[in-house]
């Protein structure tokens, strides 16, 4: 009896952290049985009061291992669109297993160097500090994520887009804040769907966590901090492209060279 109050007390804790993502996940999560963290980015009230449309645009982790059934629930939901934000070797690893025909892009900017950070794991006991510095690093933010909202603009009305990396956490985590802030969600919201990959990668994480440690000897401490989001990661981010860039809206204009008409057209076409 106790385990089982234990149980929904977690529960309960989770769903106040990530509120309306945990409240809503039956909606949100998409159940597949190859990719983990496979979510609808729908839903989010904007500032004005506006609604992120459902069925639009999806985020998710590694995408090699789909299987069919998995492909035909893409096929569904008309995912006609993929932004792979893995590095090149990456992606040649482990190559995205999507339906024919679909409009793929990899944006491997400032990602071929993502395995020499592990390197600076080792001796540490905590890894915030090494992931802060990682999320304030804007260089190649820009290159990364201009291909990622050239496809959203160009996407036609009836199809849908998922962009993903390898956890589906970080460069997805970053990419999905910057659409959602240019969509004018606010940033309570945003951080709450960047924190929800801890509930969605739960079981993903302890596993990573405890590979990390036994195959890489990393202290735990470092791999429970390196699997997981907090929010002074994504803070981090938004506080460099303010810091360099005066704003994020200028940042998103000068930067990733999102015009006013670019950003009424996200709107017009991802909000109703």
């Amino acid at each position: 009896m106790k385990n089982i109050v234990l149980s929904i007390l977690t529960v309960v804790a989770l769903a106040g952290s990530v509120n309306a993502q945990v409240v809503d996940s039956a909606k949100r999560k998409v159940e597949l049985q190859g990719a983990v963290n496979f979510r609808d980015l729908g839903g989010y009230t904007t500032k004005d009061g506006h609604h992120v449309k459902w069925g639009k645009i999806y985020r998710s982790a590694d995408m090699s291992k789909l299987t069919d059934q998995d492909l035909a629930t893409l096929a569904e939901r008309k995912i006609a669109y993929d932004v792979d934000l893995r590095g090149t070797q990456e992606s040649k690893q482990a190559p995205d297993r999507m339906n024919p025909n679909t409009d793929y892009v990899l944006c491997p900017a400032g990602s071929d160097n993502v395995g020499n950070m592990m390197q600076s794991f080792k001796g540490k006991t905590h890894g915030d500090s090494i992931m802060v510095d990682y999320y304030s690093n804007t260089t190649y933010l820009a290159d990364r994520y201009k291909p990622f909202f050239g496809k959203l603009l160009a996407m036609p009305e009836d199809k849908s887009l998922v962009f993903h990396c390898t956890a589906g956490k970080d460069r997805t985590g970053i990419g999905a804040a910057l659409l959602l802030y240019s969509l004018g969600v606010p940033y309570e919201t945003i951080m709450k769907d960047y924190e929800a990959s801890n509930y969605y990668r739960a079981a993903e994480n302890e596993k990573m966590a405890k590979q990390m440690v036994q195959f890489m000897k990393v202290n735990e401490g470092v791999a429970k901090d390196v699997v997981a989001v907090k929010k002074e990661y994504l803070d981090a981010t938004f506080t460099a492209i303010k810091k360099q860039y005066g704003s994020v809206d200028n940042y998103l204009k000068t930067q990733v060279g999102l015009t006013n008409n670019d950003i009424k057209a996200l709107k017009a076409k991802f909000l109703e």
